[in-house]
């Protein structure tokens, strides 16, 4: 059973999750990066999507130049994968291939051609969550200063007994010569 997490991304900047399971997956096997997908599959009738890359279960980046579907260790001085050191300086690096395959986790999608219902539509927007979220933030800020109230007690009393134990140590402890060290006011008197 083979699973994809899609990620799908507007012209606009905004991007959608969701995930397919295995009758709608087999569509994009045998897939590369480039190819155009059609949206009916993942229930968005109209869209025309473009696949840009992914990555698979290990992590490993697709790139569009790597043949194939296995995981290939190439040569590289820039592209996907890489973090450039320096100019013209080339790295080995692991990179999956540019077919989809039973281990490719994740797809990158990107919208060529819209549809009628728009993304936001489709996949429901979490603006509302939101507002909620904010709803029960103070009522968690609360709870948290009520814990920290019931903590502070507690840890003072651990510590005065600690303190009562060093004044006991000082106050009977004697010097190099061995005489016992009283505190400066019995002396004066």
């Amino acid at each position: 059973m083979v699973d994809f997490k899609l990620t799908i991304s507007e012209k606009a900047g905004k991007s959608y999750q969701t995930v397919i399971n295995d009758p709608d997956s087999k569509m994009f096997m045998g897939k590369k990066i480039g190819d155009k997908v059609s949206g009916e599959t993942i229930n968005l009738a109209g869209y025309e999507l473009l696949i840009t890359g992914g990555s698979d279960s290990a992590g490993f980046p697709m790139r569009k130049d790597v043949s194939g579907s296995a995981r290939k260790k190439i040569l590289a001085v820039k592209g996907i994968g890489l973090k450039k050191k320096g100019k013209g300086t080339r790295q080995r690096k692991t990179v999956c291939g540019n077919t989809i395959h039973e281990s490719i986790s994740q797809i990158n999608l990107q919208v060529v051609k819209e549809g009628s219902k728009k993304l936001a539509d489709a996949f429901g927007s979490k603006e509302g969550e939101g507002k909620e979220g904010e709803e029960k933030a103070p009522e968690k800020k609360e709870a948290a200063k009520e814990k920290k109230a019931e903590e502070k007690p507690a840890e003072k009393k651990e510590e005065a007994p600690k303190e009562e134990v060093k004044n006991a140590l000082t106050t009977s402890s004697t010097n190099s010569v061995g005489e016992d060290k009283q505190p400066e006011e019995k002396k004066a008197e």
